[in-house]
């Protein structure tokens, strides 16, 4: 007859939460005097609260990113417009017939200076025009329209004063406004141009710096000075003399010249800087 005496848990072999060694009496065997015993290893179930009192090691923290970010770099785009439209087609067309249209003074033929004349008069309103009625604005072309206007000027005043068909005191303050406006122009643009200020950059004119904003003294004076410079050449093939009503308009002219520019001077709003500082779009 088999009792069980007893369960005696001792120290376990692996691990005390994970194998218990239990010993339970056999009986009396009748060959012995002593009592047997018999061994066999009862594994315990590992509960909740058992693991986490053998897992002794602190919870892992979050590990913070290698590199982590110091502030966000604001970054600048460069901005840039279309260049290549018709209204800047035009106005550089007027540009070039320019040098034809001197040649043509020099040479005595005023029937194809006014041609040109009648030309560059017809394009300087398509230009305007083609660019508010289908909005192809451009700051370029704020630009190119003056630029046009005194080339047109600087060959009509350099070719009529050659040919002593303008007095050259009014030839020298026409040419000297246009020539302090001029350098004004190339300095604003390389200060106002956004780094780097590279030799390309800065004559890459699809890169907007500066807006030139004529003053209404300036448009009035560019009227007068081509009325003047249109009726001095053309006078030649008119059937009357002209000269009282040219010597008051030249004396006009002098004097808006010389206001317009310094209209320039004194302005706050001639010159407005194109701001590149544009958030990068998300």
């Amino acid at each position: 007859m088999f009792i069980q005496l007893s369960r005696l848990c001792s120290r376990p072999l692996v691990s005390r939460h994970l194998v218990t060694r239990s010993t339970y009496f056999v009986g009396i065997g009748p060959r012995c005097s002593q009592l047997q015993w018999r061994t066999h290893l009862v594994a315990r179930p590992y509960s909740s609260q058992q693991q986490s009192h053998h897992n002794t090691s602190p919870p892992t923290q979050p590990q913070p990113p290698a590199n982590p970010p110091t502030s966000e770099k604001k970054t600048l785009k460069t901005i840039r417009e279309n260049i290549y439209t018709l209204p800047n087609l035009l106005t550089v067309s007027r540009i070039l017939a320019c040098p034809v249209l001197g040649w043509s003074i020099v040479e005595g033929n005023f029937v194809m200076a006014t041609s040109l004349l009648v030309y560059a008069g017809l394009t300087d309103l398509a230009d305007g025009f083609l660019a508010r009625r289908y909005k192809m604005q451009s700051v370029l072309g704020t630009i190119l329209d003056p630029a046009a206007d005194k080339t047109l000027m600087t060959t009509l005043t350099i070719t009529l004063a050659m040919k002593d068909m303008l007095p050259l005191p009014l030839a020298a303050i026409i040419l000297g406004r246009d020539v302090l406006l001029s350098l004004a122009a190339f300095y604003i643009r390389y200060t106002s141009l956004p780094h780097p200020k590279t030799f390309s950059r800065y004559w890459d004119f699809s890169i907007p710096s500066a807006e030139v904003r004529p003053t209404q003294i300036s448009k009035v004076n560019t009227a007068l000075q081509l009325l003047l410079m249109g009726v001095t050449t053309i006078s030649p093939l008119l059937p009357f003399e002209m000269g009282t009503s040219l010597l008051g308009l030249q004396w006009i002219v002098g004097a808006t010249t010389v206001w317009s520019g310094a209209s320039y001077v004194f302005s706050k709003n001639a010159v407005r800087v194109i701001s590149q500082k544009k958030p990068p779009s998300p």
